[in-house]
Parts: C-alpha cells; structure tokens; sequence
C-alpha cells in the first residue's frame, strides 16, 4: 500500500521534533508498505485542503494517514477541513478506534475523528502517538491483507490487555 502521513499541530509545525505522532505511524506502516511522504502543517483549514487535496493528485496513492487537530480545541479543525474534500465518510472506522481505545486514553471521548474516501482513495485520521499505533492495528487487521499476518498476534495482545483493564475497570467500579 502506498500512503502519505500528515500531521496537523501548530506546535509541530514549529518544531517538527515535537510530532510524535507522524513517525509512530511511519515506523508502524513501513514494514510492508511504501511512504511516499509526510509533511507536518499547522491547524488551518486551508493548508489542510489544499495538502489533502495535492496528495489526492498523486496518482499511486491508496492512503492518506493524518494525525492531529480532532480535539475540541478551537484550532482543531482537521475534520471541517476533511469534510470539504473527501466524497463520503466511513464512520465505523473512528467508531471503531474510539470504542476500541476508550481504556486506553482519557480523551478518547473527544475525539471528532473522522474517516472518508475521495476518489477512491481513503483518508484515515488516528489520534495522538499513544494511540496512533493501536489504531492503525485496528484498521489494518482485516482490511489488508499484507498487515493482517504482522499485526494480529499484536492486536490479539493489546485485545487481552484490554480485557484485563476492563475487568479491572468493572471491579472497581462494582466495590465504589
């Protein structure tokens, strides 16, 4: 597969040291598959079109991976901008990674999130580094198959890890 990772913060954009994110994502997705770019670009509805946009050009691209400006802060405009491109979302996908990563993240919650498809290539947004790599599990355990043998003993890890957290979660919620 053939993709580009975005990452949208001011703060990266600035010093590109601080993007945690962009190369969790590039470290997890450069196993079987081929990076044809990142760029790091500030919170503005704008740049995010037209770097969208300019990547949906090229003509070898499946996937377009972004990370970032899907909180409720007032610069978190990653999904706006989204909605002006892409042709229909894929809600299950953030759906899924919400609901898969709620015992591993505290603003998981916040997440506006979004997945869709332009031109028959798809548009993915994982959230912060933490959750980045997990996410991306998710997604790829079924829908590609060249992930699928790599990652699902890990996903099957991260799963039981869950499970565990959950049962702690409900034990301590039964004795409150």
């Amino acid at each position: 597969m053939k993709y580009i990772v975005v990452t949208v913060s001011d703060t990266s954009s600035l010093n590109p040291k601080k993007d945690l994110s962009g190369p969790e994502i590039v470290k997890f997705m450069s196993k079987d598959n081929v990076l044809l770019g990142k760029e790091i670009i500030s919170d503005d509805v704008d740049k995010i079109i037209f770097t969208l946009n300019k990547w949906l050009a090229v003509e070898d691209l499946d996937l377009i991976l972004t990370t970032g400006g899907t909180g409720i802060g007032p610069r978190d405009v990653t999904p706006e901008a989204t909605k002006e491109v892409i042709d229909y979302e894929i809600p299950g996908i953030p759906e899924l990674m919400r609901v898969k990563n709620y015992l591993n993240s505290d603003y998981v919650s916040l997440s506006r999130a979004i997945a869709g498809v332009k031109a028959q290539k798809n548009i993915n947004y994982p959230q912060k580094s933490k959750e980045s790599k997990f996410e991306l599990r998710l997604k790829f355990q079924k829908s590609n198959s060249s992930f699928a043998p790599a990652s699902q003993q890990r996903i099957k890890r991260l799963n039981q890890r869950m499970k565990r957290k959950k049962s702690i979660f409900e034990q301590q919620s039964e004795s409150d």
